[in-house]
């Protein structure tokens, strides 16, 4: 009899593990989950130095370890999270059977920045692209450097994109339709990872999707559990 996969939420960026502590309660009823906090982030010791998404992968390796011994993995992950979770599937296909993107942060997202606010920009638009690339080389609290790169498949595990349906990022002055676009452009590169992707609309939420819509975000990782499980 084939083991039903342990739940590893990731939140994001910024994020302790209390944050995904509401979804994390109804899905334990009917499945095994955990959540950590990363390096830097609340409880967890601060890094030692520029953490890389090699480095995050190992912690990942550990936890797993510790919380699912030999049993299979669905990685749901919400921002940064979610791309580190799809980064680390691709190269750990023995374990991770299932991924969940929450609004995962692009995988292009420092070209994105860069490319729709030019350098030129003034005001909000400024700041907004400078303290972006500030956050992405490291000034951050898991002292994370954030790189752009390749989508890697992970074979034909079921994945589920749930991207945010309110564009709240088309609300910045001048530069946020195009914003909202390639955050868009980005969530559907993501469906590389694997054949047997979906992408979901959370109609209804902004970025923090499980918790404008708690009851889609279960219902997805649900399902995509109970398709690794076969």
């Amino acid at each position: 009899m084939k083991h039903k996969p342990v739940i590893v939420l990731m939140p994001g960026l910024g994020d302790g593990l209390e944050k995904m502590a509401g979804i994390q309660k109804t899905l334990s009823e009917k499945n095994r989950v955990c959540s950590y906090d990363r390096l830097g982030e609340g409880a967890s010791d601060q890094p030692d130095g520029p953490q890389t998404f090699a480095g995050s992968g190992k912690i990942l390796t550990g936890v797993i370890d510790r919380v699912a011994g030999h049993r299979p993995v669905v990685l749901a992950g919400h921002s940064l999270g979610g791309m580190i979770a799809a980064r680390y599937a691709p190269g750990h296909r023995d374990r991770v059977k299932g991924v969940v993107l929450m609004d995962a942060t692009s995988p292009t997202s420092v070209a994105d920045v860069t490319n729709a606010i030019p350098e030129s920009a003034t005001g909000p638009a400024a700041e907004l692209r400078a303290q972006t690339l500030q956050v992405d080389r490291g000034d951050n609290p898991e002292k994370l450097l954030i790189t752009d790169g390749k989508v890697r498949s992970a074979g034909d595990i079921p994945v589920a994109v749930i991207q945010h349906g309110k564009k709240y990022l088309a609300a910045f002055p001048e530069y946020g339709p195009r914003l909202e676009e390639d955050w868009a452009k980005g969530q559907r590169e993501w469906l590389a990872i694997s054949h047997h992707s979906k992408l979901i609309t959370a109609t209804n939420s902004e970025h923090y999707i499980y918790v404008d819509q708690p009851d889609l975000a279960v219902k997805t990782i649900q399902r995509v559990t109970s398709e690794a499980a076969r």
